[in-house]
């Protein structure tokens, strides 16, 4: 299991170094074709991508492979794809597909947040299904928290975040069926190596 993670990790690696060089040559591309927004754009995601480097670091925590991964690929598709390369209107959903994505990583966040609970206080057991359920829950919250922030926004200051109910409910469903597959994918997981959830590192091959 180890050296699985850790041959994930590398394809991460190279993963995120292509963000790096994509942006890095879009930048100057967009420069000089004296379109310094683009030009801004390829830098600000430079420059997520180095703060998330940076966040890991500072809170001495490790994005197991599959969260980071998530990340990595949400950053390409909507940061990349749809905004720096103005793919919206070419790709049909796909803001329905960010938000689908968006319910994969918060689920994977929750666990993350759950582990590190359980290595701050100690705990020795606990039980993996209870851990994939809080997982879910805390996605399909977060999802229905981002509405609501859409929703403040464009009551406040006059935004069109939100395009009507239909379209609102459909952001929760794809964020709360993302989240679920990865429930499932994490049960799946669980049953076959039953401490891979929640104790990575004590697992075997």
């Amino acid at each position: 299991m180890m050296l699985q993670n850790n041959k994930f990790q590398r394809l991460n690696d190279a993963f995120e170094i292509g963000l790096y060089a994509i942006c890095g040559l879009s930048a100057i591309y967009f420069i000089f074709q004296k379109v310094y927004a683009k030009s801004f754009q390829a830098i600000l995601i430079i420059s997520v991508l180095l703060l998330i480097r940076g966040l890991v670091k500072w809170k001495k925590s490790e994005l197991f492979p599959a969260l980071r991964f998530s990340i990595l690929f949400f950053i390409m598709l909507t940061m990349l794809l749809a905004n720096l390369f103005g793919l919206y209107g070419v790709i049909p959903y796909l803001d329905k597909a960010e938000h689908l994505l968006s319910g994969v990583i918060l689920c994977f966040v929750g666990l993350l947040v759950l582990r590190k609970m359980i290595r701050t206080q100690g705990i020795s057991a606990f039980p993996s299904p209870i851990a994939i359920w809080f997982a879910l829950f805390f996605a399909v919250a977060m999802a229905g928290c981002w509405e609501i922030y859409e929703f403040a926004t464009d009551f406040l200051f006059g935004l069109t975040s939100q395009n009507g109910l239909i379209d609102t409910m459909m952001d929760i469903i794809c964020g709360t069926v993302g989240a679920a597959g990865t429930a499932l994918y994490l049960g799946y997981k669980a049953k076959r190596h039953p401490l891979s959830v929640l104790y990575p590192n004590e697992t075997r091959p």
